[in-house]
């Protein structure tokens, strides 16, 4: 199966594996992937994550955060920029989600940043996905 949007299929693991309540996910490793896990658990959105080396690729294990009744941490992700319809945006421009209660994840020239991050850097990007 040849994976057109890696990004998509990061996000689709993940909301797969919260709707089945299941305690890590699995995901095929690279770089823009492990950043945006990394801003991921920064948030407070996964409880942990670690690269597992294996060849010829290796793989992130998120581990995903619940709350006290067992709800997900993460009650929704959705997909911006797409490879076949980029989204770029200005630092003037970059959205809010859910009025800041959610973050918007930025591919910018100095790494993968929050959009908040974006703001007060005064940098804009393309906007790889929400998450809330």
């Amino acid at each position: 199966m040849s994976m057109t949007d890696p990004i998509a299929d990061l996000l689709t693991r993940i909301r797969n594996a919260l709707l089945a309540r299941y305690g890590n996910v699995r995901i095929p490793a690279s770089h823009i992937k492990l950043e945006i896990v990394r801003i991921l658990k920064d948030e407070g959105y996964v409880n942990d994550f670690k690269v597992i080396e294996l060849v010829p690729q290796g793989q992130i294990e998120v581990e995903l955060k619940y709350g006290p009744e067992g709800r997900a941490a993460i009650t929704g992700l959705e997909r911006v920029s797409t490879p076949g319809r980029r989204v770029y945006r200005g630092k003037d421009k970059i959205p809010s989600v859910l009025n800041g209660l959610g973050v918007t994840i930025v591919s910018t020239s100095r790494g993968v940043k929050t959009g908040t991050t974006c703001r007060q850097e005064g940098i804009g990007g393309e906007v790889l996905c929400n998450v809330w």
